[in-house]
């Protein structure tokens, strides 16, 4: 089935998501729609799949225009997508979630069996190798995502939309979804795959398509280098590498040791962590989202209470203190989600950039705030750290993710630090910010601060790291020197000890 979009154009407000958007997926074709985050791929895919209705341009399937006023009619049409969030119920079975909303009845009774038979027929005949009663909650995220695919098809999908299908997935889950979609292609399946991430691109796509700012800036093959695909998503020449010198290692300056936290419902969400990193070291938190390590941040900065262990910095504990206490030992915090945790959006940039020291000289005159000192921090780090603003004195809200993230790392990095914690810096930023915050969390570990570093983004974890710590359901399943194989690291992030990863590894090595 062919699939092809002419002109497509969505608004939000004085936004523009999508402007003019022709894309084509011929039958049969692995198709990749390349972009940074924001960059409106999963708007675009929306559209498409009848989530949002676009203020111009026309949808066609084999040359014949089709409106879609919903999701089924879509679905109705062949269409499928698997989301970035999966849509299913935990405490279903895969039979159950698969069938929801389409259930096969027998007499106006919905008939288990044939939902089972379905489900282990398209298990079969692409090798997803899902158990039709499995509880949906006991399952892998990479088995859930074979469910929500074996879904789409279930309702005879004849193309299938995959919106960031990886950003869940360990490696080998990863090689597994590749190979999965070169199965459904060769038996006729299109695949429409929204990515940001290069290396995947080029391991499967037929044909790439590129978006920047909600246009298409070009098209490109499998086999562009993937510098050249950068370029095109960034609009300029990016250099992807990090040169670091080796690391001057200094003495144990900071160590978490035995730590457990639960959450409200009494479950240990951090099980007997312990790590420690030296000064001038960076040490890099890998694992799947989800595993603990939202957490352990938290815990570090004081926004969640241990049940038990301890913290230490330069041998004085952090456990008991507030958190200001803590970034007056010198803790500098960059958290996950900047919007929510890391700024105030309704402040301008330049208070936003002294949230930490607002109350202290030069800053602070007695009760009253120095403006004027605030106004010269702001438009001397805006220069150091390359922060693209119109004025100072605007709301960060009006900054785009990179700024808003340049912003926070100028606040954090412009005070003594003796500890930099830094949670998924570089998460929704283009290519080109990410080349930034890389060398400014390089300079302060050569500075001789300990760096610790928590990302999903495996790539980034090898770029930055001189060791690596994986986390699993809570727990560090070893740790690791930073030139150890992703083959290895991803079997640590299922779960696999260290010993038996390395081990696995280095014989399919020899």
């Amino acid at each position: 089935m062919k699939l092809e979009l002419r002109g497509i154009t969505k608004k939000f407000g004085p936004l523009v998501a999508n402007d003019s958007i022709d894309l084509v997926v011929e039958p049969g074709e692995i198709h990749a729609l390349l972009g940074e985050n924001g960059a409106g791929k999963s708007t675009l895919m929306n559209v498409l799949y009848g989530l949002y209705s676009a203020e111009e341009g026309q949808i066609l399937i084999d040359d014949q225009e089709v409106v879609f006023k919903g999701p089924g009619d879509a679905v109705a049409a062949g269409i499928g997508m698997v989301h970035q969030h999966f849509m299913l119920v935990p405490v279903f079975t895969v039979a159950e979630s698969v069938a929801l909303g389409y259930e096969p009845t027998t007499a106006g009774i919905i008939d288990h069996k044939a939902a089972n038979a379905k489900v282990r027929e398209l298990s079969d005949r692409f090798g997803f190798d899902v158990d039709p009663e499995a509880l949906i909650e006991d399952l892998p995220v990479g088995a859930q995502q074979r469910v929500e695919i074996i879904k789409a098809l279930s309702r005879d999908a004849k193309i299938l939309i995959l919106d960031e299908p990886t950003a869940v997935l360990t490696p080998q889950e990863t090689d597994e979804l590749i190979e999965i979609m070169r199965e459904l292609k060769n038996g006729g399946t299109s695949i429409l795959f929204i990515t940001h991430k290069l290396r995947e691109v080029r391991a499967v796509a037929d044909k790439i398509t590129v978006i920047r700012r909600g246009r298409v800036v070009g098209h490109a093959q499998p086999d562009s280098s993937e510098g050249d695909l950068a370029n095109l998503m960034v609009g300029r020449a990016v250099d992807l590498g990090l040169d670091k010198a080796e690391a001057n290692l200094g003495d144990e300056a900071f160590k978490v040791q035995d730590l457990s936290v639960l959450d409200d419902t009494g479950r240990k969400v951090i099980d007997h962590v312990s790590l420690s990193i030296r000064a001038g070291e960076v040490l890099c938190v890998a694992g799947v989202q989800g595993n603990g390590q939202t957490e352990l941040a938290a815990s570090i900065l004081g926004g969640l209470k241990p049940a038990a262990g301890s913290i230490t910095l330069h041998g004085e504990e952090m456990l008991g203190k507030k958190i200001k206490e803590r970034l007056r030992m010198g803790l500098g915090f960059v958290p996950e989600d900047r919007s929510r945790d890391g700024m105030i959006s309704s402040m301008t940039i330049a208070q936003n950039m002294i949230l930490d020291v607002y109350d202290r000289p030069p800053f602070a005159r007695g009760p009253a705030m120095n403006l004027g000192a605030v106004a010269n921090n702001a438009e001397n780090l805006r220069e150091v750290f390359d922060v693209r603003v119109t004025d100072v004195s605007d709301p960060i809200s009006t900054l785009s993710g990179g700024n808003a993230q340049k912003v926070i790392l100028a606040r954090e990095l412009s005070r003594e630090l003796k500890l930099l914690v830094v949670s998924q810096p570089t998460r929704g930023l283009d290519v080109g910010s990410i080349e930034f915050v890389h060398r400014r969390m390089i300079e302060e570990r050569d500075k001789g601060v300990p760096v610790l570093v928590i990302s999903t983004e495996l790539d980034e974890v090898v770029a930055l790291a001189d060791r690596i710590a994986v986390m699993y359901r809570g727990r560090i399943v070893g740790i690791v020197p930073a030139n150890t194989s992703r083959e290895a690291l991803g079997l640590m992030m299922a779960g696999v000890s260290a010993e038996e990863a390395l081990a696995s590894t280095k014989e399919v090595a020899q």
